[in-house]
């Protein structure tokens, strides 16, 4: 019993205020991505982008790239700080280049554009200049384009003509983070059919163009059909989407378009394969340091710190899709990884993760005789042997 049994009576009584709403997974994720790109959550989000998602996607098993990737984390500026700077990207003169070309393809409405689209993948009749519809998708935000997007290709597939979609905006949904991509374009055909449109300012010469770049273009396009595959989903039924993606170039050494139809079915697949193999950006971000920061005002010895901190699969393809690339081959080498020397030998050499391993296992010293790969490396090390005492010996030539 209460010594004062008349104190509620004192105490003004207060209407009891609304519980505190827990913060949502999302949320919480958006506050801890925020926290590792540093400076009090105030740095911007760098936008991940098909030609990321697809250097991503080649290499999945990459956690290092997944969580600044998709923390937003900007990487040239972090390989700048820690002392490993990259020539990762694209020059201005090319940049510059690639937009003006663009602007030509688009002119009076997309018409040329729709033309070779028509010419290479057909959908329904030749589209007549001044007819296609080219929707507006300004919105607020990219969550706002995205809606607006999916609306209009919605509206476009429902009115049964050509529409041109001037940079769309997509969402994917990349190891539990939001991706939002913007490809070149995107044609819905009067069948109701939708595809992708690449355009680039690499020459194509007699009809081809470099293998390297078009595969690298397919790749990318491949993103962007696989988020044109969630819209298509949502809608009852489902469009089409074209696994033959529209490649826009230059014609031989001029600047009139000219447009090859790519099947990206194989870049398709294995994009998906291997973005769903992608391991969740929070649990990436649950095994870390606490305090760990990749805010690049810190000293480099912190944020060398923390990148360490984040597991790495190196190689030599890297080089042309990453900019964290000549950081992480350099500590490659100096642990002697064999990713180092390609991901074809790491396969071949099984078990044997390091050039010591390798070597001890050539030279006899350890490895298991029956494992394929120690034989191997032991009948190779005996035929050199053979061959320089071979070259050694009196009258050798």
């Amino acid at each position: 019993m209460s010594d004062f049994p008349d104190s509620a009576s004192r105490v003004p009584s207060r209407a009891p205020g609304p519980a505190p709403t827990p913060p949502t997974p999302g949320t919480a994720l958006r506050h801890r991505l925020a926290e590792l790109r540093g400076g009090g959550g105030d740095v911007p989000a760098q936008p991940l982008d098909a030609r990321a998602l697809a250097a991503l996607a080649a290499n999945p098993g990459c956690r290092r790239r997944a969580l600044l990737d998709g923390a937003g984390v900007d990487k040239t500026a972090l390989a700048r700080s820690l002392g490993s700077p990259s020539g990762f990207g694209q020059s201005q003169f090319a940049f510059m280049r690639g937009n003006a070309f663009e602007a030509r393809v688009k002119a009076d409405g997309g018409a040329e554009l729709l033309r070779l689209t028509h010419g290479r993948l057909g959908g329904g009749p030749e589209p007549v200049p001044g007819e296609s519809a080219v929707p507006d998708l300004a919105a607020a935000g990219p969550e706002g384009r995205a809606a607006r997007t999916a609306l209009a290709l919605r509206e476009a597939t429902e009115s049964g003509g050509w529409t041109l979609l001037d940079h769309p905006m997509l969402a994917l949904d990349v190891a539990g983070t939001p991706a939002f991509l913007e490809p070149d374009a995107v044609v819905v055909h009067p069948d109701g059919g939708w595809t992708v449109v690449e355009i680039k300012s690499f020459p194509m010469i007699d009809g081809s163009a470099d293998a390297a770049k078009v595969g690298a273009a397919a790749r990318q396009a491949a993103v962007y059909a696989l988020a044109l595959e969630r819209v298509a989903a949502r809608l009852d039924p489902a469009p089409t989407i074209r696994h033959h993606v529209l490649l826009v170039c230059p014609k031989d050494f001029s600047n009139l378009p000219t447009a090859s139809a790519i099947d990206v079915r194989k870049q398709l697949s294995v994009t998906r394969r291997q973005l769903a193999r992608l391991t969740r950006v929070e649990d990436i971000a649950a095994q870390l340091p606490e305090g760990t920061t990749f805010d690049v005002r810190r000293p480099a010895a912190e944020l060398t710190a923390a990148v360490e901190a984040v597991p790495a699969t190196y190689a030599p393809e890297c080089l042309s899709a990453c900019e964290l690339a000549f950081h992480c081959r350099t500590r490659a080498r100096e642990k002697g990884e064999v990713t180092a020397l390609g991901r074809s030998i790491r396969g071949e050499l099984g078990g044997l993760t390091t050039i010591g391993e390798i070597l001890a296992a050539a030279a006899g010293t350890s490895g298991d005789p029956d494992d394929p790969a120690v034989a191997t490396l032991r009948r190779a090390a005996a035929l050199r042997s053979e061959a320089l005492a071979g070259a050694g010996a009196p009258g050798a030539a």
